[in-house]
């Protein structure tokens, strides 16, 4: 099918060929602006056509090769048939969903033949605005004509082309002017855009700031309060450690005092240190367990005998 696409390209190519070489030769006039365009246009239609063509022998041979594929998928689901008749319970699902598969598949390639169809069209409507451009460039052929003459009335031009280039470099001229009023229109609107988005911005940051001022201000309200909390609590701390300190240099005189009179009891100076007040009270409490051993060891005095009448006399 593209073998014969091909030949049609050939032999259009080789009628156009020969149609602009007779009226080359049947014409030979001077070149002409709108001439000079038409067949630029025509150039370009050509050029067009030769684009479509690749564009349509390119998805020719994608359409021939997905059909390839689809005719081996066919083959590998046909072997699968085979193969899956070992497994009778979930063949059925397995098959409809290679069916699906393949159904989609074949949906896939109709939608490309229906671009071909599609891409077939646009070549025709193609080949019919060449038809319209060349009909157009032999009705515009009085037009170079009076662009001849009116050249002749003008000397500062040599030619045509320098006519028509002085008309185009104005109309560029032109076209650059009006360009750039719209880059500079399209750049002060963005500028102006830009500028709404950072006030926006600014305004966003600020109210930004103004909640995270008033967090931080909360936040150091609550620290106030526990610094408050705190230093109630040191203080009571710090009365605490007085009363204790107080209370321990109490005890240790206490036990200082006790110390001493064990040492006047037992006749003996102080051998320990004045700040030494657990070996202090170790001294005390070896002299009590000396002295309640002793006491322990001591007779008990008898009860005196009671009388008739006599009633015993209470326990001091």
């Amino acid at each position: 099918m593209a073998v014969s696409w091909e030949e049609y390209f050939r032999l259009a190519s080789q009628e156009n060929l020969s149609k602009k070489t007779q009226e080359r030769n049947a014409d030979n006039c001077p070149p002409v602006l709108r001439l000079l365009e038409k067949r630029q246009e025509l150039a370009d239609v050509d050029q067009r056509l030769r684009a479509q063509k690749e564009v349509f022998q390119t998805t020719m041979a994608a359409l021939k090769l997905r059909r390839e594929q689809l005719e081996q998928k066919e083959q590998e689901i046909q072997g699968s048939f085979v193969r899956f008749d070992k497994f009778l319970q979930d063949a059925g699902a397995r098959r409809s969903c290679a069916l699906r598969r393949a159904a989609e598949e074949r949906h896939q390639a109709g939608s490309q033949q229906a671009e071909v169809l599609r891409l077939r069209a646009h070549l025709e409507e193609l080949q019919r605005e060449r038809a319209r451009l060349q009909s157009r460039l032999q009705r515009l052929e009085p037009c170079a004509r009076l662009l001849g003459r009116v050249l002749e009335q003008l000397p500062e031009f040599q030619d045509v082309s320098e006519l028509v280039a002085r008309f185009d470099a104005l109309a560029n001229t032109q076209a650059a002017m009006r360009l750039t009023e719209r880059q500079q229109l399209r750049q002060v609107e963005e500028e102006r855009a830009r500028l709404q988005r950072l006030r926006d911005t600014w305004r966003d940051e600020l109210l930004r700031l103004r909640q995270r001022r008033a967090q931080l201000l909360e936040r150091l309200e609550a620290a106030r309060e526990r610094t408050l909390q705190w230093e109630s609590k040191w203080v009571q701390i710090q009365n605490t450690a007085a009363e204790k300190t107080l209370l321990l240099g109490r005890s240790r005189m206490s036990a200082l005092n006790m110390f001493q009179l064990v040492c006047q009891h037992q006749k003996q100076p102080p051998a320990l240190d004045i700040e030494d007040t657990e070996g202090q009270l170790e001294q005390v409490k070896l002299f009590m367990l000396d002295l309640s051993a002793m006491l322990a060891r001591l007779p008990q005095p008898l009860p005196p005998v009671q009388g008739p009448g006599q009633t015993k006399a209470p326990a001091p």
